[in-house]
């Protein structure tokens, strides 16, 4: 009996200790610059990036190895819980041409993330390129025409993130070359919410995003970023 109890005792300790080393999950939150073909889900998302897709134009990323946040999970040591990624989304309601993208907006997509220990919530991208309109800083009270607003939406849009992932640690990272009024409602809604924000520069581009050169750019800087919250 002795020996039973001694056994049960060892297992346990082994589980626990496995269990407190467990790799901690990263959700990948974002637009083009994230996706990967064969890498989102769900799957019918668009995506900017395709495996082995020669056309130096477009760009020269043709492995997920080459992808930012595939050397970011590598780098940090964790494992990836689901990277919900759709090329040409906005944060808010309004996309190009005055479009409703609410069927890809991140407010629609928060919701499907998985179970993650960390949010890496890479947006804003489009609601600075296609001229989405800025709205009023609100933080409560928001109606339907509130969301199709840059502002509201992404404050609409922390505060749904914090509320479904109440343990998940979450970060903003900035893209470079974005419009000043987008920077600094960033700063302001993420301040209000108590969210980092990891701003990029000096990002190297190829049509507009990311080649090999940055995707390895925007990894050195999120790495060098994230160590300072874990040691």
């Amino acid at each position: 009996m002795k020996r039973i109890a001694v056994a049960l005792a060892l297992l346990l300790s082994v589980s626990l200790s496995a269990f407190s080393q467990a790799k901690p999950s990263v959700a990948i939150f974002g637009d083009s610059y994230s996706t990967f073909e064969g890498y989102l889900t769900p799957d019918t998302m668009e995506t900017w990036y395709f495996l082995n897709r020669n056309d130096p134009q477009r760009t020269d990323v043709k492995s997920v190895r080459q992808t930012w946040w595939w050397q970011v999970v590598k780098q940090m040591g964790w494992k990836l819980e689901v990277n919900n990624s759709w090329s040409g989304s906005t944060i808010c309601n309004t996309g190009y041409n005055d479009a409703d993208y609410t069927h890809r907006s991140f407010m629609t997509r928060h919701s499907s993330l998985g179970r993650p220990d960390v949010i890496l919530l890479f947006g804003g991208t489009n609601d600075s390129w296609c001229g989405a309109p800025l709205g009023e800083f609100k933080y409560e009270g928001w109606k339907r025409a509130d969301l199709y607003c840059f502002r509201p939406a992404l404050a609409w849009l922390l505060e749904h993130l914090q509320d479904r992932y109440p343990t998940a640690d979450v970060f903003f990272m900035l893209n470079s070359d974005l419009k000043e009024s987008i920077n600094s409602s960033v700063d302001e809604i993420c301040g209000h919410y108590g969210v980092p924000v990891i701003k990029l520069s000096g990002i190297d581009k190829t049509s507009g995003h990311p080649n090999v050169k940055g995707m390895q750019q925007i990894a050195d800087q999120v790495v060098a970023s994230l160590k300072k919250y874990y040691k």
